[in-house]
C-alpha cells in the first residue's frame, strides 16, 4: 500500500486542523492504520491507531481527548482531527499500515507515507 498525508500547516494554539490519508495499491482496511509523529530532536511517536473502521481507536496520553482517529473505507482515507492544539503537537505526521489483522501496539508498522508538517504557534 502507497499513503500519501496532506492537512498538514499552521495553526494557532487551541486550534483544529484535520490531517488525512489516502491509501493506493491496496484496501486500508486490510491492516491496522496509526498515525504517528517527531518532532525535531524527538524520538517517532505513535499518536494513535486503528484496527478497523469500526474498532476502538487507541491513543497516546499526550492526545487523549483531543485527537480522534477515523477511517473511510470507501475513500480509502486515513483521517486524524486534532483539537485544541498545543506548542507539543507541533510535529509531521506520519500515517503509517501494518499488514496484519492485529493491532496491540504501535510495533511492526511496514508502510510509511511522506509526512505532512503541523506547526503551532
Amino acid at each position: 500500500v502507497q499513503l500519501v498525508e496532506s492537512g498538514g500547516g499552521s495553526v494557532q494554539a487551541g486550534g483544529s486542523l484535520r490531517l488525512s490519508c489516502v491509501g493506493s495499491g491496496s484496501n486500508i482496511g486490510n491492516y491496522c492504520m496509526g498515525w504517528f509523529r517527531q518532532a525535531p530532536g524527538k524520538e517517532r511517536e505513535g499518536v494513535a491507531r486503528l484496527k478497523t473502521a469500526r474498532s476502538t481507536p487507541v491513543y497516546a496520553d499526550s492526545v487523549k481527548g483531543r485527537f480522534i482517529i477515523t477511517q473511510d473505507n470507501a475513500r480509502n482515507t486515513l483521517y486524524l482531527q486534532i483539537h485544541n492544539a498545543t506548542s507539543e503537537d507541533t510535529a509531521m505526521y506520519f500515517c503509517a499500515a501494518r499488514p496484519s489483522v492485529f493491532c496491540p501496539d504501535f510495533e511492526r508498522f511496514d508502510y510509511w507515507g511522506q509526512g505532512t508538517q503541523v506547526t503551532v504557534s
